[in-house]
């Protein structure tokens, strides 16, 4: 398999080339085209319990979609909903916490499986929801404008606000927390921020749905009354 990701960063494309026969999992949606010969089957991947516990814990399709390629091979596109940056992993032995939202396409040897920090707060509208990726291929993931990668060194430390987290390695150690006291809570424009500590690297976009929503939804029309 080989990925070439297109326009970065801010409107991404990821061309997926498959080899014979070799099959591609795609979140439901994030396919754009694909060429002549390419099969695909809609299913429950790892059963119904692993796609219920990723649809309602983990924001993601009950559902995914996996394309074959026929004997000649073939290519699929694949795109993320928002404007921004597709990114590329080669997990081996690694295992990856992955943001809700964030996963797009994956080979067949990687698994997609729900994990939740448990982190919810009554102040923020961000709760931690995260998808654990393992197993060994590639994996290709989304952000909302641009993706930095940030490696931690052993007991480096690095705080992260929840709404530009995008993924990180999973033996890093980490804590959700609110920033500052009540008052910077609810008036700083800040909610979670989540405290990691190396080794690992850490996958951060550079801007917030959150961010944009608050931004945006003061400026809509309000209906009129009548």
């Amino acid at each position: 398999m080989q990925i070439e990701i297109l326009y970065k960063p801010s409107y991404s494309m990821g061309v997926i080339t498959l080899a014979p026969n070799e099959e591609l999992n795609v979140e439901a949606g994030s396919m754009v085209g694909m060429s002549p010969g390419i099969s695909l089957e809609t299913r429950a991947t790892g059963g119904l319990l692993r796609s219920l516990g990723r649809s309602l814990l983990g924001g993601e399709s009950f559902f995914q979609n996996s394309y074959r390629a026929s004997e000649e091979g073939g290519q699929v596109m694949v795109a993320p909903p928002l404007p921004g940056d597709l990114f590329v992993l080669d997990l081996e032995s690694e295992e990856l916490m992955v943001q809700s939202g964030a996963y797009v396409a994956s080979e067949s040897g990687i698994e997609i499986s729900t994990r939740w920090s448990g982190a919810r707060t009554f102040f923020a509208s961000e709760g931690l929801i995260m998808l654990l990726a393992s197993g060994r291929g590639k994996l290709v993931l989304s952000s909302y404008g641009a993706i930095h990668e940030l490696r931690l060194g052993a007991g480096e430390k690095y705080t992260v606000d929840t709404g530009h987290l995008v993924a990180f390695s999973r033996k890093m150690g980490f804590h959700v927390r609110t920033v500052g006291g009540l008052k910077s809570t609810l008036f700083s424009g800040e909610g979670l921020v989540v405290d990691l500590t190396g080794p690992g690297r850490v996958l951060m976009q550079t801007r917030s749905e959150d961010a944009f929503l608050a931004w945006l939804i003061p400026h809509l029309p309000k209906p009129q009354s009548h």
